[in-house]
């Protein structure tokens, strides 16, 4: 048995869920796979159809009768679906999220829901006329600690907020050819990395804009000017958000960091600060700490399943009749500030 197939096996360790919301999974690489397994063992939905181009994956992702297999997304809609899950290539979502909000089904998107701004609105537009629940996996937002992290930021726990650190940096970047082609990734380690980064900013310290944005690209040591025919594997962005705060952020792929990879957001107020760490290069286990001068406190750390949290809220958010949420602009705050680095 292939170990994509043992993968796919283990994504019904307790049988299927016949509660809850009807789902159909669309996309089923590793991460739309791994997101299902996340699904399945919380039981809170029915995953009642998959789709994918790959017939092999198909075979392998519906391993029971009531799970159909689906060779696009027309035929996945026909499906009596109440939400849709994507995990396509980032290309595709902002056409896919929108034709299935159109369809009536509430949306579930990889990130990023479009390659840039304008898209995004259009989409939210669609959920928002539909009044369909969309989320899109800002999957960081859920490690443990960090929700509670922000009320007590927000709440002014950390006094005057004056500085936003976020580093994430990848020792080996993606393998795959689409992510470094612009027409179809939308940008390199920004739009893949960095997104997540801008998330955080914007949802701990409730910005919404990033003001006086300066950002330096590269590929390959060699400086990137807009508007880019190539994708940068190194980018460092410096900001002012419309909270007050100065952000700086660099990310990157294949950095010799000597890791597998270097994740850090760390905030800093005139009351104290608090980092979010991945411990030994892990790109799943973290720390999060709260400091006052040289003292430091540990709030959580491993182990922490968070990958799969942000399906499994929408999910419960979709099972209580969930409808169009106005947090969803704040999808279009983080790629308004994609553009910003990009110099759209």
């Amino acid at each position: 048995m292939s170990a994509t197939r043992d993968a796919v096996v283990q994504m019904w360790p307790r049988g299927l869920s016949t509660r809850g919301p009807r789902l159909g999974f669309l996309g089923l690489g590793w991460i739309g796979r791994a997101r299902m397994q996340s699904l399945v063992e919380a039981r809170v939905a029915q995953v009642v159809a998959v789709a994918d181009t790959d017939p092999a994956l198909l075979r392998e992702a519906a391993p029971s009768a009531r799970v159909h297999a689906c060779e696009s997304l027309a035929e996945l809609l026909g499906e009596r679906l109440d939400g849709v899950v994507i995990a396509t290539p980032r290309a595709l979502h902002a056409a896919q999220a929108s034709l299935a909000l159109e369809h009536g089904c509430s949306v579930f998107c990889q990130k990023p829901l479009a390659p840039n701004a304008a898209e995004a609105a259009r989409v939210v537009a669609t959920a928002r006329a539909r009044d369909r629940l969309l989320g899109v996996d800002f999957s960081y937002r859920y490690v443990q600690g960090l929700a509670a992290l922000r009320e007590r930021i927000l709440n002014g726990e950390l006094g005057e907020l004056y500085a936003v650190d976020l580093t994430f940096h990848n020792a080996y970047g993606p393998d795959k050819d689409g992510f470094h082609d612009v027409a179809r990734s939308g940008g390199g380690c920004v739009m893949d990395l960095g997104v997540h980064l801008i998330d955080l900013a914007l949802w701990m310290t409730g910005s919404t804009r990033a003001l006086d944005l300066d950002a330096q690209l590269y590929r390959q040591g060699k400086r990137l000017r807009p508007q880019l025919g190539e994708t940068e594997d190194y980018a460092s962005v410096q900001c002012r958000l419309d909270s007050g705060a100065c952000m700086r952020m660099t990310c990157s792929w294949r950095l010799p960091a000597g890791a597998d990879a270097l994740i850090e957001a760390s905030f800093y107020g005139t009351r104290g600060g608090a980092s979010l760490r991945n411990v030994a290069g892990s790109f799943y286990d973290f720390t999060l700490d709260r400091h006052e001068g040289a003292l430091c406190w540990r709030i959580a750390s491993p182990p922490d399943a968070w990958g799969g949290r942000a399906l499994v809220a929408w999910a419960r958010e979709l099972s209580r009749g969930g409808r169009f949420d106005e947090e969803a602009h704040r999808f279009v705050d983080v790629a308004a500030v994609v553009d910003g680095i990009y110099g759209r």
